[in-house]
């Protein structure tokens, strides 16, 4: 029997034996080979790697880790996943864990909020689908102009909407707005009655943290920098959340905020605020957020909490 042959055989045999869940009786009898033929059979397709098999086990949490941080930066709910052997399995347990852990939040919600980017995109893409009527999804901040992305805001409380055949409100205005007139006068606006409304009424908001890199990779942001930003160093950001930079030590940089949507006040008066972190070289940003108490859940991995402790301790 030549190669291509063979190991069409190697395959049926192994399809209808894992995935069929054919008896080995029956299949003696279907391909006219004996037990021990067929248990050979079975162990090449596996040698050969016709057949893979993989165990996805549950994840593992640092509890120790997470008890220092809670105790380190009084926080309320801290998840520190353990690292496996790969950086790509991280971001995916992370993801996954972020989804099942924020969607039991959302159903004790009625009204969530969202910011941007790949990482809420990828956690609202592993949420289960159910049915939740009551629930609405809500911008409480202005948009990030990625408008030709599915990982803007609006395309996203569009999809975790889908998800739980619920409501979803939009903003319809920039992230960023200069004149402080314009802006609080949109905020009046019919228009933006229905998110301001939906934002006052937020159980729970989830995100990324942000960094400068987050306010330059929108150019007419990085061009007019000074015009939004008065008198904020970039070089001070350490990080970015809800449209608000701060620096190392938690302190809010924009003291002229140009931002349209909710107020920093009132946002930190919703209960619940999760964000997710899947990247070292965001510890600088985490460990603002810490140190402001911009946050009530953190979900990340040993590899970024370490990071964080190491910026803490210089």
């Amino acid at each position: 029997m030549d190669d291509v042959k063979h190991r069409a055989l190697l395959a049926s045999i192994a399809q209808d034996y894992y995935l069929s869940k054919l008896p080995i009786t029956d299949l003696s009898k279907k391909y006219q080979l004996s037990r021990y033929l067929l248990s050979k059979a079975l162990d090449e397709a596996l040698a050969t790697g016709l057949v893979k098999i993989s165990i996805d086990a549950p994840v593992s949490r640092n509890l120790e880790l997470e008890l220092q941080f809670k105790r380190q930066f009084k926080l309320d709910h801290m998840f520190i996943l353990r690292d496996s052997e790969s950086p790509d399995k991280d971001s995916a347990n992370i993801i996954d864990f972020a989804a099942s852990e924020i969607q039991e939040l959302i159903h004790h919600s009625r009204t969530v909020g969202m910011t941007w980017g790949g990482t809420v995109w990828n956690i609202i893409d592993h949420f289960q689908a159910e049915v939740q009527e009551n629930l609405v999804f809500t911008q409480f901040i202005g948009d990030n102009l990625k408008l030709n992305t599915a990982a803007s805001t609006v395309p996203l409380v569009q999809k975790a909407a889908a998800k739980f055949d619920a409501h979803f409100v939009t903003m319809p205005a920039p992230l960023y707005i200069k004149n402080d007139h314009v802006r609080e006068q949109l905020a009046s606006e019919p228009a933006f009655q229905e998110a301001f409304t939906s934002a006052n009424r937020l159980d729970l908001i989830f995100a990324g943290i942000g960094t400068l890199a987050s306010i330059n990779s929108i150019p007419v942001w990085k061009q007019h920098f000074a015009d939004l930003f008065p008198d904020v160093s970039s070089q001070a950001i350490a990080g970015v959340l809800f449209g608000r930079p701060y620096d190392i030590n938690g302190q809010l940089l924009n003291r002229q905020d140009k931002t349209m949507g909710q107020s920093m006040t009132d946002l930190l008066a919703i209960p619940r605020r999760v964000a997710i972190v899947k990247s070292k070289f965001k510890s600088r940003a985490l460990l603002g957020a810490l140190r402001g108490g911009f946050l009530t859940d953190i979900i990340t991995d040993e590899a970024v909490a370490n990071r964080v402790l190491l910026e803490a301790a210089e």
